[in-house]
């Protein structure tokens, strides 16, 4: 049974802070979004609030993101006890661990000819190279989103299985099947500080969805901005909050 704690408890029930784990994206959600090329800054009191929230909860804090584990380490140091990155493919169970890989299909070459070749006739589209598969981000071009999905949609089923499709921010994602940030929740939670512990999972897109669901798997609680928190900073605020 969940408990209530903190600002907002009833909105936003959680375990208390001596049982729970919390597992954060961090693009749009711990920090606003910003278009690609666009420098990241750290809002104002987001470290200190992090460090307050690892302390109460025993060390279990982790950051759960489609970024690469080292990006997260140029942002947040060792603030968090574990970080999950790439979307679940890397994970890094404890400060100064190694990182972990999943083993992963071998992605067909040609789809990535044929999304370079279907970036180069659509203005705006950026491709991104992930280690298990690739994103289309259409941002800058959204009237391109059918003919994006459609490609990806196709491929995907060439696959029969073995890769998915993923609905982004502005984005469709290919990645390989059962590696996802769920996955990545999982495999965190098997482990000291969070094993035993409920997890609360917070993020902002589709991408999160199964990592929200693991946790809720599991007894915990799963948010989303802007669907429970309208912005990344009434969710900062809330966070601080839980250990004033």
């Amino acid at each position: 049974m969940l408990g209530f704690h903190g600002v907002q408890s009833a909105r936003f029930p959680i375990p208390p802070l001596s049982q729970a784990a919390f597992l954060l994206n961090f693009d749009g959600t711990l920090v606003e979004e910003t278009p690609p090329g666009d420098p990241v800054v750290l809002p104002p009191g987001l470290i200190d609030t992090l460090r307050r929230l690892r302390a109460a909860c025993g060390d279990a804090l982790a950051i759960v993101s489609s970024r690469t584990v080292e990006q997260l380490d140029a942002f947040l140091g060792d603030v968090p006890f574990a970080v999950g990155g790439e979307g679940g493919i890397a994970l890094r169970h404890r400060p100064g661990g190694p990182i972990e890989r999943t083993a992963l299909p071998e992605l067909p070459r040609i789809w990535l000819v044929q999304a370079r070749d279907l970036v180069g006739t659509l203005p705006g589209v950026r491709l991104e190279h992930t280690e298990g598969g690739f994103i289309l981000h259409y941002r800058a071009a959204p009237e391109a989103a059918q003919v994006l999905h459609d490609a990806v949609a196709a491929w995907v089923k060439e696959s029969a299985g073995a890769y998915l499709l993923a609905a982004g921010r502005m984005a469709w994602e290919i990645h390989p099947a059962g590696v996802d940030k769920g996955y990545a929740v999982s495999l965190l939670m098997q482990r000291p500080p969070f094993l035993g512990r409920k997890p609360v999972v917070i993020g902002n897109d589709k991408s999160d969805e199964s990592a929200m669901a693991a946790a809720k798997a599991a007894g915990g609680a799963g948010f989303r901005i802007p669907v429970d928190f309208p912005t990344p900073a009434v969710l900062r605020t809330w966070l601080a909050g839980l250990t004033a």
